[in-house]
Protein backbone atom coordinates (compact mmCIF):
# COMPACT_ATOMS: atom_id res chain seq x y z
CA UNK A 1 0.00 0.00 0.00
CA UNK A 2 1.26 3.48 -0.84
CA UNK A 3 0.66 4.84 2.67
CA UNK A 4 2.55 1.98 4.31
CA UNK A 5 5.41 2.44 1.85
CA UNK A 6 5.48 6.13 2.81
CA UNK A 7 5.78 5.24 6.49
CA UNK A 8 8.57 2.81 5.64
CA UNK A 9 10.62 4.70 3.04
CA UNK A 10 10.03 8.47 3.10
CA UNK A 11 12.79 10.48 4.88
CA UNK A 12 11.68 11.00 8.45
CA UNK A 13 12.03 14.80 8.49
CA UNK A 14 9.84 15.10 5.38
CA UNK A 15 7.38 12.47 6.67
CA UNK A 16 7.02 14.30 9.99
CA UNK A 17 6.25 17.58 8.24
CA UNK A 18 3.79 15.90 5.87
CA UNK A 19 1.99 14.04 8.66
CA UNK A 20 2.50 16.67 11.34
CA UNK A 21 0.98 19.71 9.63
CA UNK A 22 -2.49 18.16 9.21
CA UNK A 23 -2.38 16.79 12.77
CA UNK A 24 -1.29 20.15 14.18
CA UNK A 25 -4.11 21.87 12.32
CA UNK A 26 -6.53 19.22 13.54
CA UNK A 27 -5.56 19.69 17.19
CA UNK A 28 -5.56 23.48 16.84
CA UNK A 29 -9.09 23.32 15.46
CA UNK A 30 -10.11 21.08 18.36
CA UNK A 31 -8.95 23.83 20.73
CA UNK A 32 -10.88 26.36 18.65
CA UNK A 33 -14.17 24.77 19.77
CA UNK A 34 -13.67 26.02 23.33
CA UNK A 35 -12.18 29.37 22.33
CA UNK A 36 -15.04 30.11 19.92
CA UNK A 37 -17.69 29.22 22.51
CA UNK A 38 -16.05 31.50 25.09
CA UNK A 39 -15.65 34.36 22.61
CA UNK A 40 -19.33 34.34 21.61
CA UNK A 41 -20.58 33.71 25.14
CA UNK A 42 -18.38 36.52 26.48
CA UNK A 43 -20.24 38.93 24.20
CA UNK A 44 -23.75 37.97 25.27
CA UNK A 45 -25.95 40.99 26.08
CA UNK A 46 -26.90 39.69 29.54
CA UNK A 47 -24.97 37.47 31.96
CA UNK A 48 -21.73 37.22 29.96
CA UNK A 49 -19.47 37.20 33.06
CA UNK A 50 -21.53 34.43 34.71
CA UNK A 51 -21.59 32.49 31.43
CA UNK A 52 -17.79 32.67 31.11
CA UNK A 53 -17.45 31.44 34.68
CA UNK A 54 -19.87 28.56 33.91
CA UNK A 55 -17.80 27.51 30.89
CA UNK A 56 -14.67 27.60 33.08
CA UNK A 57 -16.30 25.19 35.53
CA UNK A 58 -17.53 22.71 32.89
CA UNK A 59 -14.22 22.68 31.00
CA UNK A 60 -12.58 19.90 33.10
CA UNK A 61 -15.35 17.42 32.24
CA UNK A 62 -15.17 18.33 28.56
CA UNK A 63 -11.42 17.69 28.74
CA UNK A 64 -12.00 14.39 30.53
CA UNK A 65 -14.30 13.12 27.77
CA UNK A 66 -11.73 14.12 25.18
CA UNK A 67 -9.02 12.50 27.33
CA UNK A 68 -10.65 9.08 27.35
CA UNK A 69 -11.45 9.23 23.62
CA UNK A 70 -8.03 10.48 22.58
CA UNK A 71 -6.18 8.21 25.04
CA UNK A 72 -7.98 5.15 23.65
CA UNK A 73 -7.17 6.48 20.18
CA UNK A 74 -3.49 6.96 21.05
CA UNK A 75 -3.24 3.33 22.17
CA UNK A 76 -5.03 2.24 18.99
CA UNK A 77 -2.82 4.49 16.87
CA UNK A 78 0.49 3.15 18.18
CA UNK A 79 -0.64 -0.49 18.24
CA UNK A 80 -2.18 -0.30 14.76
CA UNK A 81 0.89 1.41 13.28
CA UNK A 82 3.19 -1.19 14.85
CA UNK A 83 0.96 -4.07 13.69
CA UNK A 84 0.90 -2.75 10.13
CA UNK A 85 4.70 -2.28 10.30
CA UNK A 86 4.89 -5.99 11.12
CA UNK A 87 2.59 -6.79 8.16
CA UNK A 88 -0.18 -8.36 10.30
CA UNK A 89 -3.39 -7.11 8.61
CA UNK A 90 -5.67 -9.60 10.42
CA UNK A 91 -4.66 -8.30 13.84
CA UNK A 92 -4.89 -4.73 12.54
CA UNK A 93 -8.59 -5.29 11.72
CA UNK A 94 -9.21 -6.54 15.26
CA UNK A 95 -7.35 -3.54 16.74
CA UNK A 96 -9.56 -1.11 14.78
CA UNK A 97 -12.76 -3.01 15.60
CA UNK A 98 -12.02 -3.26 19.31
CA UNK A 99 -11.31 0.47 19.50
CA UNK A 100 -14.84 1.15 18.21
CA UNK A 101 -16.30 -1.28 20.76
CA UNK A 102 -14.48 0.67 23.47
CA UNK A 103 -15.95 3.89 22.04
CA UNK A 104 -19.48 2.57 22.67
CA UNK A 105 -18.61 1.78 26.30
CA UNK A 106 -17.08 5.25 26.81
CA UNK A 107 -20.20 6.93 25.42
CA UNK A 108 -22.53 5.02 27.75
CA UNK A 109 -20.49 6.21 30.76
CA UNK A 110 -20.60 9.84 29.56
CA UNK A 111 -24.35 9.58 28.96
CA UNK A 112 -25.00 8.33 32.50
CA UNK A 113 -22.88 11.12 33.99
CA UNK A 114 -24.76 13.67 31.89
CA UNK A 115 -28.09 12.44 33.25
CA UNK A 116 -27.20 11.89 36.91
CA UNK A 117 -23.91 13.59 37.86
CA UNK A 118 -23.73 17.05 36.31
CA UNK A 119 -25.48 19.13 38.99
CA UNK A 120 -23.42 17.74 41.87
CA UNK A 121 -20.21 18.40 39.94
CA UNK A 122 -20.99 22.06 39.11
CA UNK A 123 -22.33 22.86 42.60
CA UNK A 124 -19.02 21.76 44.15
CA UNK A 125 -17.28 24.73 42.50
CA UNK A 126 -19.75 27.61 42.87
CA UNK A 127 -22.59 28.93 45.04
CA UNK A 128 -23.83 31.38 42.38
CA UNK A 129 -27.29 30.17 41.29
CA UNK A 130 -27.03 31.67 37.79
CA UNK A 131 -23.60 30.16 37.15
CA UNK A 132 -24.88 26.81 38.45
CA UNK A 133 -27.89 26.82 36.11
CA UNK A 134 -25.81 27.78 33.07
CA UNK A 135 -23.10 25.24 33.85
CA UNK A 136 -25.56 22.37 34.33
CA UNK A 137 -27.41 23.17 31.09
CA UNK A 138 -24.23 23.39 29.01
CA UNK A 139 -22.53 20.30 30.43
CA UNK A 140 -25.62 18.08 30.28
CA UNK A 141 -25.97 18.72 26.55
CA UNK A 142 -22.26 18.03 25.95
CA UNK A 143 -22.39 14.72 27.87
CA UNK A 144 -25.66 13.37 26.44
CA UNK A 145 -24.50 14.05 22.85
CA UNK A 146 -20.84 13.16 23.50
CA UNK A 147 -20.72 10.33 20.93
CA UNK A 148 -19.54 12.89 18.35
CA UNK A 149 -16.31 13.83 20.10
CA UNK A 150 -15.63 10.24 21.26
CA UNK A 151 -15.91 8.62 17.84
CA UNK A 152 -14.23 11.52 16.09
CA UNK A 153 -11.21 10.97 18.37
CA UNK A 154 -11.11 7.26 17.49
CA UNK A 155 -11.56 7.62 13.72
CA UNK A 156 -8.96 10.40 13.72
CA UNK A 157 -6.33 8.08 15.23
CA UNK A 158 -7.26 5.22 12.89
CA UNK A 159 -6.61 7.48 9.91
CA UNK A 160 -3.40 8.87 11.41
CA UNK A 161 -2.04 5.37 12.06
CA UNK A 162 -2.15 4.63 8.33
CA UNK A 163 -0.57 7.97 7.37
CA UNK A 164 -3.85 9.61 6.26
CA UNK A 165 -3.72 12.52 8.67
CA UNK A 166 -4.91 14.96 5.99
CA UNK A 167 -8.38 13.39 6.04
CA UNK A 168 -8.67 13.67 9.81
CA UNK A 169 -7.89 17.37 9.43
CA UNK A 170 -10.61 17.76 6.79
CA UNK A 171 -13.10 16.28 9.27
CA UNK A 172 -11.90 18.62 12.00
CA UNK A 173 -12.18 21.65 9.70
CA UNK A 174 -15.76 20.74 8.77
CA UNK A 175 -16.74 20.40 12.43
CA UNK A 176 -15.07 23.68 13.40
CA UNK A 177 -16.76 25.56 10.55
CA UNK A 178 -20.17 24.13 11.52
CA UNK A 179 -19.55 25.17 15.14
CA UNK A 180 -18.45 28.70 14.22
CA UNK A 181 -21.48 29.21 11.95
CA UNK A 182 -23.99 27.86 14.47
CA UNK A 183 -22.58 29.62 17.57
CA UNK A 184 -23.90 33.15 16.88
CA UNK A 185 -27.13 31.79 15.36
CA UNK A 186 -27.98 29.63 18.38
CA UNK A 187 -26.50 31.80 21.15
CA UNK A 188 -27.95 35.15 20.07
CA UNK A 189 -31.02 33.91 18.15
CA UNK A 190 -30.57 34.82 14.49
CA UNK A 191 -33.28 34.18 11.89
CA UNK A 192 -35.83 31.52 12.85
CA UNK A 193 -33.59 30.14 15.63
CA UNK A 194 -34.60 31.30 19.14
CA UNK A 195 -32.02 32.92 21.46
CA UNK A 196 -30.62 30.07 23.60
CA UNK A 197 -27.57 31.65 25.26
CA UNK A 198 -25.26 29.10 26.87
CA UNK A 199 -27.45 26.20 25.70
CA UNK A 200 -26.97 27.41 22.12
CA UNK A 201 -23.19 27.28 22.56
CA UNK A 202 -23.46 23.67 23.75
CA UNK A 203 -25.70 22.61 20.85
CA UNK A 204 -23.41 24.30 18.31
CA UNK A 205 -20.42 22.45 19.78
CA UNK A 206 -21.96 18.97 19.76
CA UNK A 207 -23.47 19.37 16.28
CA UNK A 208 -20.02 20.29 14.95
CA UNK A 209 -18.51 17.25 16.69
CA UNK A 210 -21.12 14.88 15.25
CA UNK A 211 -20.52 16.28 11.75
CA UNK A 212 -16.77 15.59 12.12
CA UNK A 213 -17.34 12.06 13.40
CA UNK A 214 -19.70 11.11 10.55
CA UNK A 215 -17.28 12.41 7.92
CA UNK A 216 -14.32 10.55 9.44
CA UNK A 217 -16.35 7.34 9.60
CA UNK A 218 -16.85 7.62 5.84
CA UNK A 219 -13.12 8.30 5.27
CA UNK A 220 -12.16 5.35 7.51
CA UNK A 221 -14.36 2.88 5.62
CA UNK A 222 -13.42 4.17 2.16
CA UNK A 223 -9.68 4.76 2.60
CA UNK A 224 -8.23 2.46 5.28
CA UNK A 225 -7.84 -0.54 2.97
CA UNK A 226 -4.79 -2.06 4.72
CA UNK A 227 -7.18 -4.12 6.88
CA UNK A 228 -10.79 -5.35 6.75
CA UNK A 229 -13.81 -3.67 8.33
CA UNK A 230 -16.98 -5.10 9.80
CA UNK A 231 -19.01 -5.62 12.97
CA UNK A 232 -17.38 -9.02 13.53
CA UNK A 233 -14.07 -7.28 14.32
CA UNK A 234 -15.79 -5.31 17.13
CA UNK A 235 -16.13 -8.49 19.17
CA UNK A 236 -14.20 -7.78 22.40
CA UNK A 237 -10.74 -9.34 22.46
CA UNK A 238 -9.20 -9.13 25.93
CA UNK A 239 -5.65 -9.41 24.62
CA UNK A 240 -6.04 -6.57 22.13
CA UNK A 241 -7.88 -4.33 24.61
CA UNK A 242 -5.07 -4.92 27.08
CA UNK A 243 -2.49 -3.96 24.43
CA UNK A 244 -4.45 -0.82 23.50
CA UNK A 245 -4.59 0.35 27.11
CA UNK A 246 -1.04 -0.69 27.91
CA UNK A 247 -0.11 2.09 25.48
CA UNK A 248 -3.19 4.28 25.81
CA UNK A 249 -3.90 4.25 29.56
CA UNK A 250 -0.95 6.50 30.38
CA UNK A 251 -2.20 8.88 27.68
CA UNK A 252 -5.72 8.79 29.19
CA UNK A 253 -4.35 9.45 32.65
CA UNK A 254 -2.14 12.21 31.25
CA UNK A 255 -5.13 13.92 29.64
CA UNK A 256 -7.37 13.20 32.65
CA UNK A 257 -4.81 14.80 34.94
CA UNK A 258 -5.31 17.99 32.95
CA UNK A 259 -8.98 17.86 33.96
CA UNK A 260 -8.10 17.21 37.60
CA UNK A 261 -5.56 20.03 37.55
CA UNK A 262 -8.08 22.55 36.15
CA UNK A 263 -10.76 21.40 38.62
CA UNK A 264 -8.42 21.75 41.62
CA UNK A 265 -7.13 25.11 40.33
CA UNK A 266 -10.76 26.26 40.18
CA UNK A 267 -11.10 25.26 43.85
CA UNK A 268 -7.81 27.01 44.76
CA UNK A 269 -8.98 30.21 43.03
CA UNK A 270 -12.53 29.99 44.43
CA UNK A 271 -11.67 32.88 46.81
CA UNK A 272 -11.48 35.21 43.78
CA UNK A 273 -14.13 34.51 41.07
CA UNK A 274 -12.53 36.99 38.63
CA UNK A 275 -9.17 35.20 38.89
CA UNK A 276 -11.01 31.88 38.53
CA UNK A 277 -12.66 33.05 35.31
CA UNK A 278 -9.35 34.51 34.05
CA UNK A 279 -7.59 31.19 34.59
CA UNK A 280 -10.32 29.35 32.68
CA UNK A 281 -10.04 31.76 29.76
CA UNK A 282 -6.24 31.61 29.72
CA UNK A 283 -6.30 27.82 29.89
CA UNK A 284 -8.18 27.74 26.61
CA UNK A 285 -5.51 29.90 24.98
CA UNK A 286 -2.83 27.71 26.55
CA UNK A 287 -4.54 24.61 25.20
CA UNK A 288 -4.53 26.14 21.74
CA UNK A 289 -0.72 26.51 21.93
CA UNK A 290 -0.05 23.17 23.60
CA UNK A 291 -2.41 21.37 21.23
CA UNK A 292 0.11 22.28 18.51
CA UNK A 293 2.61 20.15 20.44
CA UNK A 294 -0.02 17.42 20.90
CA UNK A 295 -0.66 17.44 17.15
CA UNK A 296 3.03 17.00 16.39
CA UNK A 297 3.23 14.32 19.07
CA UNK A 298 0.53 12.43 17.16
CA UNK A 299 2.90 12.38 14.18
CA UNK A 300 5.93 11.47 16.30
CA UNK A 301 4.21 8.45 17.88
CA UNK A 302 3.15 6.47 14.76
CA UNK A 303 6.36 7.33 12.88
CA UNK A 304 8.58 6.03 15.68
CA UNK A 305 6.22 3.12 16.45
CA UNK A 306 6.25 2.02 12.79
CA UNK A 307 10.04 2.29 12.72
CA UNK A 308 10.25 0.32 15.98
CA UNK A 309 8.08 -2.41 14.42
CA UNK A 310 10.55 -2.44 11.48
CA UNK A 311 13.49 -2.42 13.97
CA UNK A 312 15.01 0.53 12.12
CA UNK A 313 17.39 2.26 14.51
CA UNK A 314 18.12 5.21 12.21
CA UNK A 315 14.45 6.04 11.57
CA UNK A 316 13.73 5.93 15.30
CA UNK A 317 16.63 8.27 16.02
CA UNK A 318 15.56 10.63 13.24
CA UNK A 319 12.01 10.60 14.61
CA UNK A 320 13.25 11.64 18.05
CA UNK A 321 15.55 14.34 16.68
CA UNK A 322 13.14 16.00 14.27
CA UNK A 323 10.20 15.62 16.66
CA UNK A 324 12.03 17.64 19.31
CA UNK A 325 13.34 20.25 16.85
CA UNK A 326 9.93 20.94 15.33
CA UNK A 327 8.29 21.03 18.76
CA UNK A 328 10.72 23.71 19.98
CA UNK A 329 10.01 25.84 16.88
CA UNK A 330 6.23 25.61 17.45
CA UNK A 331 6.48 26.50 21.14
CA UNK A 332 8.71 29.52 20.53
CA UNK A 333 6.10 30.77 18.05
CA UNK A 334 3.40 30.25 20.69
CA UNK A 335 5.35 32.19 23.31
CA UNK A 336 5.91 35.10 20.94
CA UNK A 337 2.20 35.37 20.06
CA UNK A 338 0.93 35.17 23.64
CA UNK A 339 3.52 37.61 25.00
CA UNK A 340 2.84 40.21 22.30
CA UNK A 341 -0.99 40.05 22.12
CA UNK A 342 -2.42 39.37 25.62
CA UNK A 343 -4.67 42.42 25.38
CA UNK A 344 -6.09 41.22 22.08
CA UNK A 345 -7.10 37.88 23.58
CA UNK A 346 -8.69 39.66 26.57
CA UNK A 347 -10.73 41.81 24.17
CA UNK A 348 -11.78 38.73 22.16
CA UNK A 349 -13.31 37.19 25.29
CA UNK A 350 -14.69 40.53 26.56
CA UNK A 351 -12.98 39.56 29.83
CA UNK A 352 -14.40 42.53 31.82
CA UNK A 353 -13.45 42.33 35.53
CA UNK A 354 -11.17 39.37 34.76
CA UNK A 355 -9.07 41.31 32.22
CA UNK A 356 -6.16 42.24 34.51
CA UNK A 357 -5.90 38.74 35.95
CA UNK A 358 -6.09 37.23 32.47
CA UNK A 359 -3.26 39.39 31.07
CA UNK A 360 -1.11 38.67 34.14
CA UNK A 361 -1.63 34.92 33.76
CA UNK A 362 -0.77 35.05 30.07
CA UNK A 363 2.45 37.01 30.63
CA UNK A 364 3.75 34.58 33.25
CA UNK A 365 2.43 31.13 32.32
CA UNK A 366 3.32 31.42 28.62
CA UNK A 367 6.99 31.26 29.63
CA UNK A 368 6.38 27.57 30.40
CA UNK A 369 5.23 26.68 26.86
CA UNK A 370 8.72 25.74 25.62
CA UNK A 371 9.29 23.22 28.41
CA UNK A 372 5.70 21.95 28.31
CA UNK A 373 5.99 21.28 24.56
CA UNK A 374 9.22 19.33 25.01
CA UNK A 375 7.56 17.27 27.76
CA UNK A 376 4.67 16.45 25.41
CA UNK A 377 7.12 15.37 22.68
CA UNK A 378 8.94 13.18 25.22
CA UNK A 379 5.66 11.46 26.05
CA UNK A 380 4.96 10.70 22.38
CA UNK A 381 8.43 9.13 22.09
CA UNK A 382 7.91 7.02 25.22
CA UNK A 383 4.51 5.76 24.01
CA UNK A 384 5.95 4.69 20.65
CA UNK A 385 8.69 2.68 22.36
CA UNK A 386 6.45 0.94 24.94
CA UNK A 387 7.51 3.40 27.64
CA UNK A 388 4.01 4.22 28.85
CA UNK A 389 5.01 4.31 32.52
CA UNK A 390 7.60 7.01 31.85
CA UNK A 391 4.94 9.03 30.04
CA UNK A 392 2.66 8.65 33.04
CA UNK A 393 5.34 9.82 35.48
CA UNK A 394 5.92 13.00 33.47
CA UNK A 395 2.17 13.67 33.45
CA UNK A 396 1.93 13.14 37.20
CA UNK A 397 4.78 15.55 37.80
CA UNK A 398 3.38 18.22 35.46
CA UNK A 399 -0.27 18.09 36.46
CA UNK A 400 -0.45 16.78 40.01
CA UNK A 401 2.64 16.15 42.11
CA UNK A 402 4.43 19.49 41.63
CA UNK A 403 1.91 21.99 40.25
CA UNK A 404 -1.01 21.62 42.67
CA UNK A 405 0.89 21.71 45.99
CA UNK A 406 2.96 24.63 44.68
CA UNK A 407 -0.12 26.57 43.54
CA UNK A 408 -1.85 25.77 46.85
CA UNK A 409 1.07 27.11 48.87
CA UNK A 410 1.30 30.25 46.74
CA UNK A 411 -2.47 30.82 47.09
CA UNK A 412 -2.12 31.05 50.88
CA UNK A 413 0.06 34.15 50.46
CA UNK A 414 -2.37 35.57 47.89
CA UNK A 415 -5.45 35.03 50.09
CA UNK A 416 -3.77 36.63 53.07
CA UNK A 417 -2.88 39.69 51.00
CA UNK A 418 0.86 39.19 51.38
CA UNK A 419 1.26 38.67 47.63
CA UNK A 420 -0.90 39.14 44.54
CA UNK A 421 -2.68 36.35 42.66
CA UNK A 422 0.11 36.50 40.06
CA UNK A 423 2.31 34.52 42.45
CA UNK A 424 0.09 31.48 41.78
CA UNK A 425 0.81 31.69 38.03
CA UNK A 426 4.56 31.13 38.67
CA UNK A 427 3.80 27.56 39.75
CA UNK A 428 3.40 26.64 36.05
CA UNK A 429 6.89 27.55 34.68
CA UNK A 430 8.58 26.07 37.77
CA UNK A 431 6.71 22.78 37.31
CA UNK A 432 7.46 22.45 33.58
CA UNK A 433 11.18 23.13 34.00
CA UNK A 434 11.56 20.45 36.69
CA UNK A 435 9.50 17.94 34.65
CA UNK A 436 11.57 18.66 31.53
CA UNK A 437 14.76 17.72 33.34
CA UNK A 438 13.23 14.43 34.51
CA UNK A 439 11.94 13.78 30.98
CA UNK A 440 15.43 14.19 29.53
CA UNK A 441 16.78 11.56 31.96
CA UNK A 442 13.99 9.18 30.89
CA UNK A 443 14.75 9.81 27.20
CA UNK A 444 18.40 8.86 27.64
CA UNK A 445 17.38 5.71 29.48
CA UNK A 446 14.77 4.53 26.95
CA UNK A 447 17.13 5.28 24.05
CA UNK A 448 19.81 3.13 25.66
CA UNK A 449 17.48 0.21 26.46
CA UNK A 450 15.20 0.18 23.39
CA UNK A 451 17.00 1.90 20.51
CA UNK A 452 20.76 1.49 20.93
CA UNK A 453 20.40 -2.32 21.16
CA UNK A 454 18.93 -2.53 17.62
CA UNK A 455 21.16 -3.49 14.72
Amino acid sequence: MAESNKMKEMPVNKLMVQMGIPMILSMALQAVYNIVDSAFVGNMRVGSEEALNALTLVFPVQMLMVAVGIGTGVGTNALLARTLGQGNSKKAAKVAGNSLFLGVIIYVVCLLFGIFGVKAYISSQTVDAEVLEMGVSYLRICCVISFGIIFFSLFEKLLQATGRSLYSTIGQVVGAVVNIILDPIMIYGIGPCPEMGVKGAAYATVIGQVASAVLLLIFHIKLNKEFEHGAKYMKPDGGIIKEIYTIGLPAIIAQALMSIMVYVMNLILKFNPSAQTAYGLFYKVQQFVLFLAFGLRDAITPIIAFAYGMRSKKRIQDGIKYGLIYTVILMILGIVITEIFPGGFATLFNAGPSRGYFIGAMRIISVSFLFAGINIAYQGIYQALNGGVKSLVISLLRQLIIILPLAGIFSVFARNGQMTVSLIWWAFPITEIISCFVGYVFLKRISKNKVDVLN
